[in-house]
């Protein structure tokens, strides 16, 4: 348990295990501290994909250098994470669908993300069959995927032998400031010294922040996941559908989920921000549940709590949500009437993960008022695991006082707090 560093991470997934190795990298001390185990949550949960089409504009650029970093990262690891550049396809039903498609790529020309619009014999000869059932397809064939539970765990790995020090179990409860600087946390072990913080606390950032006088408008949807037994190659990487979305895995079967089919968890903190959720909400209706969470007055509930208490953080080490088996099942269906050829596959295993998710939909990276020294990283909004890498780079250029990869506006604090306040 070191006494002091110059940064201190908290959080171990994607988004904290990369700032620690980009850190390191440079051979700056720092030390990550996670309260559970490393990508125990949403960072070994998601599907895999490291998807540039689709994206949103403002943070698309992000996204371009993040799978740069990737393809630059994923090789000095030393250990098979699954990384491959495979391909997105995302497949179009009818003809509303394919506009969708055109559309996202018209506002996205000025950008350097490899996509193409397939037509049907195309999108036929891709997916070697024959029927003409789709009307074509956003194909991206510089998109990869990789095993989400094998590549971040790898990756600190890595950050521990470039310097980096990985405490597991180890929660931080609370941030000391001098003079509005940052000087210190306070963890369940100890205080650490330090210059600087970065939080990359997932869907547990929102309830930190709320006890250091901190508002932020994030909120947790449930995603329910799955992976099927091997079965035959339907395509080497992803492809996406409205009703079934699938990865090919590296062990035959497939990682099978619908986009956007979540449950909306109804906190204290959720009747604060419902307002601001309206949009997605609305968006998303027919297939997006809400529910009171069982955890209402519980670890993402309201919170305070003093340095020297225990904390939420102490009291739930992994945040393991129960998955929606109706739903999956019904994935399952659709994902085999889509794929024939997955016919045999069954459900080989389901799961559940908490998404961090702000308003906009588009991640926080910035230091909030008052605050120098501490650089919040979270809200990535289900893309965390592609984005992750060029997130980490950004903090560390933050902390550092280099250029940005990317212009930090549409990332900035302080878009929420401009609306509170008007």
């Amino acid at each position: 348990m070191p006494e002091k560093t110059q940064v201190v991470v908290i959080g171990g997934g994607i988004v904290g295990v990369c700032t620690a190795l980009y850190l390191a990298e440079k051979g700056i001390p720092v030390v990550l501290c996670e309260k559970g185990r490393i990508a125990g949550e949403q960072s070994s949960r998601n599907w895999g994909w490291i998807r540039k089409a689709g994206r949103d504009n403002r943070e698309l650029q992000l996204m371009i250098e993040s799978a740069a970093l990737w393809n630059e990262l994923a090789p000095r690891l030393g250990e098979d994470i699954g990384y491959g550049i495979r391909g997105t396809t995302y497949l179009a039903a009818n003809e509303t669908e394919l506009a969708r498609h055109e559309t996202w790529l018209a506002d996205n020309s000025g950008f350097d993300h490899g996509s193409t619009l397939l037509s049907p014999q195309q999108t036929d000869d891709l997916l070697k069959r024959n029927d003409r059932q789709f009307a074509g397809a956003l194909h991206t064939p510089s998109d990869a995927t990789a095993e989400p539970a094998l590549a971040v765990p790898a990756m600190a790995r890595y950050a521990e032998r470039l310097g980096a020090t990985v405490l597991e179990g180890c929660a931080v409860r609370s941030i000391e400031r001098s003079g509005g600087k940052v000087r210190a946390v306070v963890t369940e072990r100890g205080e650490i010294a330090c210059q600087s913080v970065v939080l990359a606390g997932g869907v547990w950032s929102r309830t930190f922040l709320e006890n250091l006088g901190l508002s932020l408008p994030q909120l947790a949807v449930k995603s329910s996941v799955m992976r099927t037994t091997p079965g035959p190659e339907v395509i080497a990487g992803a492809v996406g559908a409205t009703n079934a979305s699938l990865r090919r895995r590296a062990d035959g079967g497939y990682t099978i989920a619908r986009s956007g089919a979540a449950e909306f968890q109804l906190v204290p903190a959720a009747f604060r921000h419902f307002a601001d959720f309206l949009p997605i909400l609305a968006d998303r209706w027919r297939i997006m549940k809400i529910r009171v969470s069982g955890d209402f007055f519980g670890p993402l509930g309201r919170h305070r709590w003093k340095a020297d208490e225990v904390t939420p953080f102490e009291q739930v080490r992994v945040m393991d949500p129960t998955p929606d088996r109706q739903l999956l099942d019904r994935v399952l269906a659709s994902a085999k009437a889509l794929h024939p050829r997955l016919d045999g596959v069954e459900i080989a295993e389901t799961w559940g993960g908490l998404i961090d998710v702000l308003p906009d939909e588009i991640p926080v990276v910035d230091e909030p008022p008052g605050w120098s020294g501490l650089v919040i990283a979270t809200g990535l909004s289900g893309h965390g695991f592609g984005i992750g890498p060029g997130v980490a780079k950004l903090v560390v250029q933050h902390i550092e006082g280099e250029t940005p990869l990317v212009d930090m506006k549409p990332f900035a604090f302080s878009r929420f707090t401009r609306k509170a306040a008007a």
